[in-house]
């Protein structure tokens, strides 16, 4: 059985690594140097009415999971610590098989559209609710692991005993803590507290708390949220996969001081949008943060992923690439295009000039085909 050992990384410089020294005496065991604290949770005295989830105190430095090189595989095997998920099987109710043609990459009519996809384990999809529109508190049963995307999911159940839902958990909640989604309204006792009028101190202060689900007009500015939508009927669009998250930094003014139409967010490209005001989305930041330091080991856990191989085009023959042929490594004084003949790289666009999309107010930074220079001190 593989030995797992804990390696340490700076979460601010994501280069540099502490790998933990091994005890003398225990050969195989595994080491824990330097991990940080256990969390102390704040306390909180909420009202009755209202129960704020438990806060957990970031550590600076976090852990990744490596194991004793027995095999070549297990050496550049690195893992995110996840000791808070689910063992168990998924909620049946709430997923459909993946099966047929969809796994490799073809269209309706069996044509090859997505290139490197295929095989893989076998999986069944999560029903993820992204709109949230069912009132009233719910309660977190489970986080678990969705083989269909970066971010882990939550089990939610209704305080009731209503239904259950999936939704994308948020970095921090556990099992136990108290959610509830504010789209279809201010409940009847928030605004009996607030003494029938809407202060909106007080109305962040009750609301604004991990894994609420709130319409974008109700969110204070600078506030962290993910799962953003963008108009009143659909639901998140933005910032859906593990880490990721938008800032809201300002909102149109309407009449008597009201918000208007529209709420600007910044995203985490640099890009600025503005999405409707009535737009869903979740106070704080998609779980599984660290899933972008993993190292999957070997090729054939890609091919478990259900990703195939991608071949240069220098090395094929020239009737199957543009760069094929010749001898040794020459793409034959080329610029670098597709399998198809169009440009790669350079800076090549294939943005239409006259259809700009109107909801962007600041464009992310594109690199434009030039090289990034280095940022002077």
């Amino acid at each position: 059985m593989l030995q797992p050992r804990l390696w340490l990384r700076q979460a601010a410089l994501s280069h540099q690594c502490l790998r933990p020294r091994l005890p003398p005496t225990r050969a195989y065991a595994a080491a824990v140097e330097g991990r940080p604290a256990e969390p102390v949770e704040a306390s909180v005295a909420p009202s009755t009415a209202f129960f704020a989830p438990p806060t957990r105190d970031e550590p600076t430095t976090f852990a990744m999971r490596t194991y004793k090189p027995r095999t070549p595989g297990v050496r550049h095997l690195r893992r995110p610590i996840n000791e808070h998920l689910w063992k168990g099987r998924p909620f049946l109710p709430l997923t459909i098989a993946k099966k047929g043609q969809g796994k490799g990459g073809r269209n309706n009519t069996g044509r090859i559209t997505v290139r490197h996809r295929g095989g893989g384990h076998k999986r069944r999809i999560r029903t993820v609710d992204f709109s949230r529109t069912e009132p009233g508190k719910h309660v977190v049963e489970r986080i678990e692991h969705d083989p269909g995307r970066s971010a882990h999911i939550a089990l939610l159940a209704r305080e009731d005993g209503g239904r259950k839902s999936y939704i994308v958990a948020a970095e921090g909640m556990r099992a136990g803590d108290t959610v509830e989604s504010y789209r279809s309204g201010i409940p009847k006792e928030l605004m009996d507290s607030m003494g029938g009028t809407v202060d909106p101190g007080m109305l962040a202060a009750r609301t604004a708390w991990r894994g609420n689900c709130l319409p974008l007009h109700m969110v204070p500015i600078g506030t962290l949220v993910f799962n953003v939508g963008s108009a009143r009927e659909r639901g998140a669009v933005f910032c859906r996969s593990a880490g990721t998250f938008a800032t809201v930094i300002s909102k149109d003014e309407g009449a008597r001081g009201s918000v208007g139409r529209y709420v600007t967010v910044r995203l985490q490209s640099g890009e600025v949008r503005r999405v409707s005001r009535d737009a869903c989305a979740t106070v704080g930041v998609a779980s599984n943060a660290h899933h972008q330091h993993r190292q999957l080991g070997k090729a054939g856990r890609s091919r478990w992923l259900g990703i195939r191989p991608t071949v240069r085009g220098v090395a094929m023959n020239a009737a199957d690439h543009p760069h094929g042929g010749g001898r040794g490594k020459s793409k034959g004084n080329v610029h670098p295009v597709s399998p198809w003949g169009l440009p790669a790289k350079s800076g090549y666009k294939t943005r239409k000039k006259r259809n700009p999309n109107k909801w962007v107010v600041q464009p992310r930074v594109r690199n434009q085909g030039k090289r990034r220079k280095a940022k002077q001190s």
